[in-house]
């Protein structure tokens, strides 16, 4: 495991947030997550990867970090019972060898889009040359994996019930091109004790605009 930074966490006043009803609801419910599906716009963020020779992929991981970054509720984790805000979000994602079977790769979130693809790339072509399965030590990242054979309108993931987790996951599928415009399927699940569908629908603005705006850089909170 490469050494991440990652950054700083605030734990939550269970006593005086505002989501301690719905925290307490939801929290030890045997599947916690809920999820949708949807088409999105992503023909500027594909070009701009396909002009510079950036992995479609990756571009688009880099994009939806940015976009958790702007809202709260996809930057906060349940660790050991308690409910901790992080500053830094990273990525992690299934990554397929050539022997068919796939890997665990980490990327370190980095606000510049080329600087981030580029590092994380060297990291898919780590695991690719590897035969392990490998954890991140912390909770502040989001799980992502791509389809690119499925143009699907339903997922659903394998998880381990046993294990707590309270991190979003999110899946790409096929894109397609049609009258000049790339779209693509995204499925988005989050745990319900940390995010409703309002805070799913917030998240889903902000990719949406930055897939339209792929060197963009907002103003992010808790830089590190």
């Amino acid at each position: 495991m490469q050494e991440f930074v990652i950054g700083n966490k605030q734990k939550v006043d269970l006593e005086t947030w505002e989501r301690r009803s719905i925290f307490n609801f939801f929290k030890n419910f045997s599947e916690p997550y809920h999820g949708v599906c949807l088409r999105l716009d992503c023909t500027q963020t594909f070009r701009y990867a396909k002009e510079h020779r950036l992995s479609v992929f990756i571009s688009l991981v880099h994009r939806s970090l940015v976009a958790s970054h702007l809202v709260e509720n996809f930057k906060t984790r349940i660790v050991n019972g308690e409910v901790w805000r992080y500053d830094q979000i990273h990525g992690g994602s299934a990554i397929g060898r050539p022997n068919g079977t796939i890997g665990f790769g980490h990327y370190q979130f980095r606000e510049g889009i080329q600087q981030f693809v580029r590092e994380a790339s060297l990291k898919v072509d780590e695991v690719k040359q590897r035969d392990d399965i490998e954890r991140f030590p912390e909770d502040n990242l989001i799980r992502f994996s791509v389809l690119p054979w499925f143009d699907f309108t339903s997922i659903s993931h394998a998880r381990e019930f046993a294990r707590v987790d309270s991190a979003p996951r999110i899946t790409f599928g096929k894109i397609t091109d049609a009258d000049g415009r790339c779209t693509m399927p995204v499925s988005i699940h989050a745990h319900h004790a940390l995010a409703d569908g309002l805070h799913v629908a917030q998240f889903v603005e902000r990719f949406q605009e930055l897939l339209h705006a792929p060197e963009a850089q907002p103003v992010l909170h808790g830089r590190t």
